[in-house]
């Protein structure tokens, strides 16, 4: 892994914040609470939690526009990503009808992003769902179990953790791993870049990731105070 920070509580009127780095990487990561869910959930008494990703125009080394009228396609594919993992942190939804926002906001892009975001967006929503039991709103939170999520690749031919984007460009295999902190996997996305790779070599790599998400669990744990 490259230095992992994650600084709980950097956004004052959010009930829940991290800004999280993935060695140069830095991702502010907000859970925002609002009354209400979208129209399809009314009625239920549940709640709802999704997710946006976005990147600032100088978090790469030339500037990226701005995606203000339509989302593109890597924006969508990263953001369902974050909502779904972070969704796995909850049993159920029954919190009442209220909508956890989490907005995953790229200040510095090195790599790693949809898995910094992710990893980020754990410590956020705990604090959101916390404070909406501390406020009275629901009698307990709802969350289970906490999330990372890690990138692995092969670069020439050794397997990588946790790949800068250096890395990223020249990797022959390229996989994102997002575990639980019970030790299930959530979601596990891997791509042979050229070709195609052995049985073995995905071995290697869950392997791998499976150590990074551990050392990635202990940080979220100490920075939630146990």
């Amino acid at each position: 892994m490259r230095p992992v920070v994650l600084e709980r509580g950097v956004a004052p009127y959010a009930e829940g914040s991290c800004l999280v780095s993935f060695g140069v990487t830095r991702v502010l990561c907000t859970a925002s609470v609002e009354d209400g869910v979208p129209s399809w959930r009314r009625g239920r008494g549940e709640g709802w939690l999704t997710a946006e990703y976005a990147m600032l125009p100088r978090a790469t080394k030339t500037r990226t526009s701005r995606e203000r009228s339509q989302i593109g396609g890597r924006t969508q594919e990263i953001q369902r990503l974050i909502g779904r993992s972070i969704r796995a942190m909850l049993d159920d939804f029954r919190f009442g009808e209220y909508t956890v926002k989490l907005d995953c906001d790229v200040l510095v892009a090195d790599g790693g992003t949809r898995t910094a975001s992710i990893t980020g967006a754990c410590v956020a929503a705990v604090d959101a769902f916390n404070w909406l039991a501390a406020s009275g709103r629901i009698a307990a939170s709802p969350v289970k179990r906490r999330v990372a999520a890690v990138s692995v690749g092969i670069v020439g031919t050794t397997p990588r953790l946790d790949l800068e984007y250096e890395e990223d460009v020249r990797a022959a295999v390229d996989m994102n791993v997002v575990m639980s902190s019970e030790g299930g996997f959530v979601e596990v996305q891997g791509t042979g870049e050229h070709g195609t790779f052995s049985r073995g070599e995905l071995d290697a790599l869950l392997a791998l990731a499976v150590k990074g998400l551990g050392e990635l669990d202990s940080a979220q744990q100490r920075v939630l105070g146990g």
